[in-house]
Parts: C-alpha cells; sequence; structure tokens
C-alpha cells in the first residue's frame, strides 16, 4: 500500500508527485511567503536510521542541503531550503518543467549536434561557477541534466558533490561508475578534472548514443575506464567535424596533465566551434547579478527574476564614440545601461543623457515587433550594456515580463515628468 500523499510538508502546500525512488518522493509545492511554486524531495526516515547504510545517506543529505542559497547560476537547479531533524527530513528546490536529457543519449533520439555543442557549453559555464565557490559535482550524468521546456538546462541533484573549502570528511565511492573518471575511481583527490571528465562522457553519449566503455559487471567497466581507450566519436558519427572529436578526447583525456585544466579552456573551445559568446572572464555571472541588483531598472525584481535576465540577455562592454542605436533604422532589441553614459541626439540635436540604470530602445517590446528608431545613441563614455531581444523577453516567466513592464512603465511616467518640466521652464 503506498503512504499517503501529506496536504503539506511544513509550510509548502502540496500540489501533487512529480516523482518517487527507492529513498524519496519529490512533491510539487506551493511557498505562499514566495509565491512559487517549488519541488521538495522528501526522504524516507527510516533510510537514516539503516545501519549499514544510514550513515551515507545522512551525508548526502547534508552536502545537498549545505548549498541552500550558495549555487546561484542560471544552469544550477536552486537549493531554497532544507530541514534534516528527527521527525523529517526533506530538500526544497526550484521547480524546473522539463525532463532530463537520459532519453537524448539513445540512438534513436539524438540531438542536433549543434544543440549538444550549446548544452555542454552551458553546462561547463555552470560547473565553472560551481568551482569558483568550492563545489565539485562528482556525479555529473544525462539523468542529472535537466532540460526545461524553453530549450534550455539546468544542473541538478548535488548530493554527491564534494566542498574543497571544507574541512568536513568526504564520501568516497559515491557516483556513478560509467560517468566517473579514472581519478575518481582510483579514489585520488578530486579537482574540477574530474567532473570535466565526466562531462566529456556526457558529451560521448549524447553525440553517439553509446557510452565510451561498456561492460557487463561494475569492475570490467572500471577496468576499461583506467586501461582502455574508449573508440572515436567520428568512429561512430563519420559526419561529426575533426574539431569536436579533439574536444571530447581531450575532456575525456585519462592523463591529468592532457585534459582540459580549466573550464574555461572547454568552454572557449566549444564557443569557437559553434560561434558561442563567451562571457568575458573578467565579469563572473555572480559580479552581474550583483551589479543588476544595484540598479535602479531592476529595484522591483527579486533574486529568481534577475537571474532569469541575467540568462536571456547579452552582455558587452563598448568603447566610448561607439553609435548603439542609429535614428530612422528598425530595430528588434533594446539595452539597458549597467554603466557608463550615453548620449541622444535626434535630427542632430541633443536630448539628453542617460546613465547607469536607464534603458533605451525598449518601444520594440512595448509594440511587440521590429520598431523604426526614433532617436540615435552614443556611447559617451565606455559603457556596459545588457541587450534583450523582446522573443527572449515574451518566452521568459511571467513573473519576469510583469517586473519588465512595471520598469519599462515607471521609466515612461520620468520622461513625462522630465519633458513637462522643460516644458513649463520654457513658458
Amino acid at each position: 500500500m503506498e503512504p499517503q500523499t501529506p496536504s503539506s510538508i511544513d509550510k509548502y502546500e502540496i500540489v501533487s508527485v512529480l516523482g518517487s525512488g527507492a529513498t524519496s518522493t519529490v512533491y510539487l509545492a506551493y511557498d505562499a511567503f514566495t509565491e512559487r511554486k517549488v519541488a521538495v524531495k522528501l526522504f524516507d526516515f527510516s533510510l537514516l536510521s539503516d545501519p549499514e547504510y544510514g550513515y551515507k545517506y545522512r551525508k548526502l543529505i547534508a552536502n545537498e542541503a549545505s548549498l541552500v542559497g550558495r549555487l546561484n547560476h542560471p544552469h544550477i537547479v536552486g537549493i531554497y531550503d532544507a530541514a534534516l531533524n528527527q521527525n523529517k527530513c526533506y530538500i526544497v528546490m526550484e521547480y524546473v518543467e522539463g525532463e532530463s536529457l537520459e532519453k537524448y543519449g539513445q540512438p534513436e533520439a539524438l540531438l542536433p549536434m549543434e544543440k549538444v555543442v550549446e548544452i555542454i557549453f552551458k553546462c561547463a559555464l555552470a560547473l565553472d561557477f560551481a568551482s569558483r565557490n568550492g563545489v565539485i559535482h562528482r556525479d555529473i550524468k544525462p539523468a542529472n541534466i535537466m532540460m526545461c521546456r524553453n530549450g534550455d538546462i539546468k544542473i541538478a541533484d548535488f548530493g554527491a558533490a564534494v566542498l574543497t573549502r571544507s574541512d568536513k570528511t568526504e564520501l568516497v565511492g559515491v557516483g556513478s561508475p560509467a560517468y566517473m573518471s579514472p581519478e575518481q575511481i582510483r579514489l585520488d583527490s578530486l579537482t574540477q578534472q574530474t567532473d570535466i571528465y565526466s562531462l566529456g562522457v556526457v558529451m560521448y553519449r549524447l553525440l553517439t548514443g553509446r557510452m565510451p566503455f561498456e561492460a557487463e559487471n561494475s569492475y570490467a567497466l572500471t577496468q576499461k575506464i583506467l586501461n582502455e581507450e574508449p573508440t572515436g566519436i567520428r568512429n561512430l558519427r563519420p559526419a561529426l567535424p575533426l574539431r569536436l572529436d579533439r574536444i571530447v578526447a581531450k575532456a575525456m583525456c585519462k592523463k591529468l596533465e592532457e585534459r582540459y585544466s580549466r573550464w574555461r579552456d572547454l568552454a572557449k573551445d566549444l564557443a569557437e566551434l559553434a560561434k558561442l559568446d563567451l562571457p568575458q572572464e573578467t565579469v563572473s555571472d555572480t559580479e552581474k547579478f550583483n551589479t543588476m541588483r544595484s540598479l535602479p531598472f531592476f529595484l522591483d525584481f527579486g533574486e529568481i527574476e534577475l537571474w532569469e535576465v541575467l540568462r536571456i540577455s547579452v552582455w558587452g562592454r563598448i568603447p566610448a564614440g561607439t553609435y548603439l542605436v542609429h535614428e530612422g533604422d528598425e530595430g528588434d532589441f533594446f539595452y539597458i545601461l549597467a554603466d557608463g553614459e550615453v548620449k541622444i541626439t535626434k535630427d542632430g540635436k541633443t536630448l539628453g543623457v542617460q546613465g547607469a540604470g536607464q534603458c533605451f530602445g525598449e518601444m520594440c517590446y512595448i509594440r511587440q515587433g521590429s520598431t523604426t528608431r526614433t532617436a540615435t545613441v552614443m556611447a559617451n563614455t565606455p559603457v556596459t550594456l545588457l541587450k534583450i531581444k523582446p522573443g527572449s523577453l515574451r518566452n521568459a516567466s511571467e513573473n519576469c515580463q510583469l517586473r519588465f513592464n512595471r520598469a519599462f512603465l515607471n521609466t515612461l511616467i520620468d520622461r513625462l515628468t522630465q519633458a513637462n518640466i522643460e516644458l513649463a521652464s520654457m513658458n
């Protein structure tokens, strides 16, 4: 007989069951305080007192719970809350509408090569962020990478993670053997290179529909990982680019000195292959997030919406004297100034200047289509800009769109007020 679904778990109102396994049940729930849907993973409490595996389960749960609020990144499933006490044990996470990449590792369901490269690129950026915050995932596999309904990805399940800046003893022998690096199998000390190897295996499977090593049992599998070389991806799919074959092989090198040593290097090679925009190394996503949080335009935005803005925007640093918008041109994007100053002119006459936290070009979103620019905008000083396409914003969450609508409305009110003041001063 299946256990009855609770009506609530502490402050979280249960909506439905999302799934269940041997150790836990995941519920869709509603957090009335933050007014958002969440996923609550409720663990089978009897497992924690199991004489053989109880310590391991408690350690894995505590690992994930320790990351509450720590890994705020658009491609990592957020961990909001946790409880580990004598009555109940659960973790509250971001609710992601979508599915894992597991099915896309089958020969009959492979994604386009360009999409796979984009997915691995985003994973590399997310795991780089995690490693810079002292976290090694240790269990990277398709089942732990979520494909959202909008096609974006999020890395999940940090229960097996190593916290490199912690003095706590870590569990050994956790992870999924088929995706483990040679050093993880040998129980060596781990760095970010172990996750790079595992992501290389994920890339191999998503591109070919096969695992690089297969065997009848775990021991035989680990011996192959330690001692054999995998078949090259172009032997399985000759149409794949030679450069991509080299990237996968380098990510999966058994020798650490021959494998990618930095996530940034892997991301750079993928970006060059697929013509992707590699963010400036000197500006982390956290720094961008903190910049947005300080701008008046984003005053009404919560953390979730800010990370969403970061996901749909392109950031750029533009030198002084650069024309950003030309009067009379068609435009299907708008800008928000992160820092610096721009000058607005019309028919050669200066209308004014705008500084950090102000926007321009937003009429293409308000009118829901490409519009003719009514003024010229030039960078007075070096500027940092967020560039957003209306289509990307219309595909964002309702909360995010609502925050933008309010911000644009406030901007229009401020401009009308300023125009009235200037008109009054002329009389």
